[in-house]
């Protein structure tokens, strides 16, 4: 080093050789360093072609927006805004004027064990007295009928009346060989074997395998119960243990996936529906404190279980209680109006 140092003080000496600044060069290991600054587009705009246009625009004497203009143009290019009502104080705390319980006190959780081990099936006798089905249908709220509506109109549109008509023929099929599947499989009466190959390897069967490994105990299948006290009738799916808990079951089918419980509307109501009813027919002697919804799907993919633990049921059981009683005014109402 010290060498090198005097070597360049006797050439900085030298009259024949000075050393001067030369330009400076950075080295470097990037592939980027020499690269050309990248030019910016707007850089290349001829300013003087387009200055009449910036100042016609920001010299425009047309009227000043204002919230309300905005608010017109809005309406008109997205249509009127659909105000929701807010939610009444006392509406949450809404409680049934007629309480009745939901479980029997008087009644064990399980059947005697003299009983037959053949599941229970009454059949429904048709009466006066309301369904659960149409309890339901008839006090659906503005929401649920307006979204039926609009799927109902959507589809037609797509399908036409035909199309939609012959759908809605083949899902209520569809859904008729599935209960029918289903008891075949859960009673201990019917051979399988003697059952239609096809009507056990659907789509629906299918869904439901994993759900079906952990069903034992059956108690009721496609039986009707009746509720003597609140007057209201309904033919229950299922009873049986689920998972060692004994539920009202109800198999529904769907073609879209419904992973969370509020997706099934009100089916919740009308599981615990059945469920007080059970416990208070006296075709029955045992008392059922859970449920579960079960959807299974068209393609085969697996069914989501909806498991309704007791004090789940007891906050369906109010919404159900208070359904009943709505659907009583409307009857009184519409008795009320009709001339003699």
């Amino acid at each position: 080093m010290k060498a090198f140092q005097t070597i360049c003080r006797q050439l900085g000496s030298s009259k024949s050789f000075s050393l001067r600044p030369g330009p400076f060069v950075e080295f470097s290991s990037s592939s980027y360093s020499f690269a050309r600054k990248k030019k910016n587009p707007y850089e290349e705009v001829d300013q003087t072609k387009y200055s009449q246009l910036v100042k016609s625009v920001l010299s425009f004497g047309g009227l000043a927006q204002t919230p309300e203009s905005l608010l017109e143009e809005d309406d008109l290019l997205y249509g009127p805004v659909i105000k929701q009502k807010p939610p009444k104080p006392n509406e949450e705390a809404k409680v049934p004027q007629k309480w009745f319980p939901l479980f029997n006190t008087q009644r064990s959780g399980k059947p005697n064990k003299s009983d037959s081990s053949i599941p229970l099936k009454i059949p429904l006798q048709r009466n006066v007295i309301p369904s659960v089905t149409r309890i339901l249908q008839q006090t659906m709220t503005s929401e649920q009928i307006f979204i039926l509506e609009r799927w109902k109109k959507r589809m037609i549109l797509e399908l036409g009346e035909d199309g939609f008509a012959e759908y809605t023929s083949n899902n209520f099929l569809q859904g008729k060989q599935f209960h029918q599947a289903l008891e075949s499989i859960l009673s201990s009466q019917e051979n399988l074997k003697e059952r239609d190959e096809n009507l056990l390897q659907c789509g629906y069967i299918e869904s439901v395998q994993h759900i079906l490994k952990d069903i034992s105990g059956v108690l009721a299948l496609e039986s009707a119960v009746q509720h003597e006290t609140l007057k209201y009738v309904g033919l229950l799916d299922c009873v049986a243990e689920y998972q060692g808990k004994l539920c009202v079951i109800d198999w529904k089918t769907s073609e879209k996936p419904k992973p969370f419980i509020h997706n099934t509307y009100d089916n919740p109501l009308q599981v615990v529906a059945y469920m007080g009813a059970i416990n208070h027919d006296t075709n029955y002697n045992f008392q059922v404190q859970c449920g579960l919804i079960v959807v299974a799907y068209k393609d085969g993919s697996p069914a989501h279980p909806h498991f309704m633990n007791a004090e789940l049921c007891s906050q369906y059981w109010v919404k159900w209680l208070l359904r009943l009683e709505e659907y009583t005014e409307k009857e009184m109402n519409q008795t009320i109006q009709k001339p003699d």
